[in-house]
């Protein structure tokens, strides 16, 4: 069964992945952010997309989440990962700590985020609601962190994922807010990735790796992106390590 990686920022390339071939994807919702690339990594049949494109020149809010679903089901992907750098919100997730989130709050809008609308899906003549009480697929996650304690990388098991519409980052007000909400981690594309995975029948999970303290937490000081190159530096790598011991 061939595995789907949805690479961030951080992560626009697999290293290690020896490439079958590149496959470029028509879909009913426009060009996917890149070309499949279809490989092996490892030994595991892996297919890949960059979610920013691979120059990362796509913003999280103008990223074509439907095409690049839509592309992976198409290309017979059942499961996908989701990687993606996020910030910390809570005491526990700090920077260089990755976690396999189990919940999600939707803060993003303007975006599309269905496939259920009249013209996309054939034969659409009802409302169409989908079970999303647990956003992500609960042995996908199991599959992530197995794999992950067998690589011996440290993953916190659960977390809150508060997707906001970036691209600019958060007040620490804002990040006050989403933490008395219930957030631990703060990203820009969790959603509505996550909810057409759902609706396209993927089992779909979120490793997410922490690269700075959100807005208003930590030192204090304004980000440092050399600070926050260096911690995704070192939590792809752990990715890495994970994706190379799935079953």
């Amino acid at each position: 069964m061939s595995v789907g990686i949805i690479g961030g920022t951080g992560l626009t390339a697999l290293d290690g992945l020896e490439i079958n071939h590149r496959e470029e994807v028509d879909t009913p919702f426009g060009e996917p952010s890149a070309p499949l690339i279809h490989g092996t990594f490892r030994g595991h049949d892996v297919t890949f997309l960059a979610r920013h494109g691979h120059d990362h020149t796509i913003p999280p809010h103008q990223v074509n989440y439907r095409a690049n679903i839509w592309a992976l089901r198409q290309a017979g992907v059942e499961r996908v990962i989701a990687v993606a750098a996020v910030g910390g919100v809570t005491d526990a997730y700090a920077p260089r700590r990755l976690a396999i989130p189990d919940q999600i709050i939707d803060y993003t809008h303007g975006r599309a985020s269905t496939f259920y609308e009249q013209g996309y899906e054939q034969g659409l003549d009802h409302v169409t609601h989908i079970d999303f009480t647990y956003p992500y697929d609960a042995e996908v996650r199991s599959w992530l962190l197995q794999a992950a304690h067998e690589a011996q990388v440290a993953v916190i098991d659960g977390g809150t994922y508060g997707a906001t519409q970036g691209p600019r980052l958060e007040t620490a007000a804002e990040i006050r807010r989403m933490a008395q909400e219930g957030c631990d981690l703060v990203g820009m594309t969790g959603m509505p990735e996550a909810a057409l995975a759902r609706e396209a029948g993927l089992r779909y999970a979120h490793c997410a790796v922490v690269a700075n303290w959100a807005a208003g937490l930590g030192s204090g000081e304004e980000l440092s992106m050399d600070e926050i190159r260096d911690h995704l530096t070192y939590g792809m790598e752990a990715v890495r390590s994970i994706i190379a011991r799935l079953p």
